[in-house]
């Protein structure tokens, strides 16, 4: 324990005082002091102006980010027939129907991401308390009802990440890993930032972006400059 408090220590020492970076220089500082005996995934937070309970100022969209997330993701497709062998010929880790929603229901949730065709959305809607919290819910906005679930597959195992406003208008993704090359972070970094620009819901008023930050997962976050972060 003596190690982890020096460690932490001093990456707060290394923090201190820095704020409204640069992305560059955000991404070193949180790169370089990501220092966890694991591949830390670096996350983005970002505070936006709008009450996501109103549905025109609900914020939600996904971003294939350049160089990928890191993270080996799991995907289920809820599928029959010819849909069903696309998926697994994609990649799928799971594939199933009624099966899979009873997986489901018992409470086993051994992915990351949930796919659908929307024949099975009967099926996949009494699922929503369960699915609905995870952020796990099929939804035809960001493409995760579909009928082309072999490219739905293959971009959730590409990189592609989405994302949603919670009740305090927040946004958050894993964005990349610590060990990857700084210059790919910020690329990353950049991507995600500009798809939760272009996803500005018209019922948002005054500031849109009012706070951006990064951290590792062990590590401080750090907030950097929004105007620097749109790149102007």
């Amino acid at each position: 324990m003596a190690k982890l408090g020096k460690r932490t220590a001093a990456a707060r020492e290394a923090f201190e005082g820095k704020h409204d970076l640069s992305v560059e220089e955000a991404v070193a500082l949180v790169k370089g002091n990501a220092k966890a005996k694991f591949d830390e995934t670096v996350e983005i937070a970002m505070n936006l102006g709008v009450d996501p309970r109103h549905a025109d100022q609900m914020v939600r969209g996904k971003v294939s980010l350049p160089n990928g997330t890191g993270k080996d993701v799991r995907v289920a497709v809820f599928a029959r027939g010819d849909k069903a062998e696309e998926a697994k010929k994609a990649g799928a880790d799971i594939v199933g129907a009624e099966d899979l929603m009873e997986i489901v229901q018992g409470g086993k949730i051994d992915f990351d991401r949930c796919i659908a065709t929307p024949d099975m959305m009967p099926i996949v809607g009494r699922l929503g308390k369960v699915l609905g919290p995870r952020n796990l819910m099929p939804n035809p906005k960001v493409g995760t009802v579909t009928m082309d679930v072999k490219e739905a597959v293959e971009a959730a195992k590409g990189g592609e990440v989405q994302f949603k406003a919670e009740k305090a208008g927040v946004v958050h993704a894993g964005i990349g890993k610590a060990s990857f090359d700084e210059a790919k972070l910020v690329e990353n970094v950049r991507a995600f930032v500009d798809a939760v620009s272009k996803a500005k819901p018209t019922g948002a008023k005054g500031t849109y972006m009012k706070k951006i930050a990064i951290s590792s997962t062990m590590g401080p976050g750090v907030s950097i400059e929004v105007d620097n972060a749109l790149g102007n």
